[in-house]
């Protein structure tokens, strides 16, 4: 079978080996491993690679790199203009070749991808919309497009459209999935950890506006004012780092609030493993890994809400849901500092929730797809 993938993500390449973000590219192993070749239509970039991107494990890739582009401003739009023609044309030529066309959405390669889609109707396809499903969420016009091209069964044939969460008057070809991280040879008994001395908070993802990592500071600020032996550490690196650097020295939070940068994921499943909470202030989000990970290794999630993660924290079952009134959510999280018993619970139910959403469910639903 070839394959094609239709994704905006970057990729990097050294020597003949194609790499790009972990978490996608390690997704995307599963669903190539039983395929005998793999078509990528994708930006590449020629940049090194760092801790959080991975390779793909295949014997037989080829890549078709086309522009990135965005329509943020005029100029922008413009280039776009220049460059869409060519993204088209080539997205048509692979997707011609390719026994299962995969896209991967939302994104601005993944709607050209959406439109070119329907010269194919008898292909089998899949597309993996990795964004907030719900149609009353406030997102961009072509996320929304995205969502009803995809949704719409005349003009989108013959696809699976995995998304996160359960929905309402969704369409036939509309099918809830998930994202794993971790196999069943994964699992090892979660020692307990107790309230006691200083609780440890972890922030991992992306440093920008739309992860709110300036938000997960300001409740571990809080909480230290009212007492609370606290700290934070935050993973990842982004945009913000500078607003956060000059907001911890400003506010002297230095002993409490320390940034990690990019780790690789045994350095991240650490964390989980070692600090009490896991907190992800979130603007929009898909299926958060942060959430579900931090859920398998016991670290407890503080998250806001978005999309289907409501769902994944059984409504606060599971966890604490955020609602970004500073007070009331630095409440909701003394409520649990000062009552171990509810925090264990809490913990234990993430964990056993999570657990059963492992990389051997997740092969075996991508198996079921490509077959049928």
């Amino acid at each position: 079978m070839k394959f094609a993938i239709i994704t905006h993500v970057i990729h990097g390449k050294i020597s003949d080996k194609y790499f790009g973000y972990e978490p996608y590219v390690r997704e995307m192993n599963l669903w190539i491993k039983n395929v005998s070749e793999v078509l990528i239509v994708a930006p590449l970039h020629t940049t090194p690679k760092t801790p959080i991107q991975e390779f793909y494990q295949h014997e037989k890739v080829t890549f078709v790199p086309v522009d990135n582009f965005d329509i943020s401003s005029f100029k922008n739009i413009l280039h776009s203009l220049i460059v869409m023609p060519r993204i088209v044309w080539r997205i048509f030529q692979t997707m011609k070749k390719a026994d299962h066309i995969h896209l991967r959405c939302p994104g601005n390669i993944g709607l050209l991808g959406c439109l070119v889609q329907m010269l194919f109707p008898s292909k089998p396809k899949t597309a993996k919309y990795a964004g907030n499903w719900d149609s009353n969420a406030k997102q961009p016009f072509t996320y929304r497009l995205q969502k009803w091209i995809l949704s719409n069964t005349f003009l989108t044939k013959n696809m699976q459209v995995l998304v996160y969460g359960e929905w309402e008057n969704s369409t036939k070809n509309v099918k809830p999935f998930f994202t794993a991280s971790y196999f069943e040879k994964d699992k090892i008994d979660v020692k307990p950890k107790e309230l006691s001395g200083r609780i440890s908070f972890v922030f991992v993802g992306t440093l920008s506006n739309g992860k709110q990592p300036i938000y997960a500071v300001k409740l571990i600020e809080q909480l230290h004012k009212n007492g609370n032996n606290v700290e934070l550490k935050i993973y990842g690196e982004g945009f913000e780092r500078t607003i956060l650097e000059k907001y911890i020295s400003e506010n002297s939070l230095e002993n409490i609030v320390k940034l990690m940068g990019n780790q690789n994921q045994e350095a991240v499943k650490n964390a989980y493993l070692e600090n009490h909470f896991v907190i992800l202030p979130s603007l929009s989000e898909g299926w958060p890994k942060v959430v579900a990970e931090g859920m398998f290794w016991g670290c407890l999630p503080i998250a806001s809400r978005v999309s289907c993660v409501p769902n994944m924290l059984g409504n606060g079952d599971r966890g604490l849901l955020l609602d970004f009134k500073l007070n009331q959510d630095v409440g909701s999280i003394e409520s649990i500092l000062k009552n171990t018993n509810l925090y264990q619970d809490k913990v234990n139910k993430a964990i056993n929730w999570s657990r059963h959403y492992t990389m051997d469910v997740f092969e075996n639903e991508i198996k079921l797809l490509l077959q049928s």
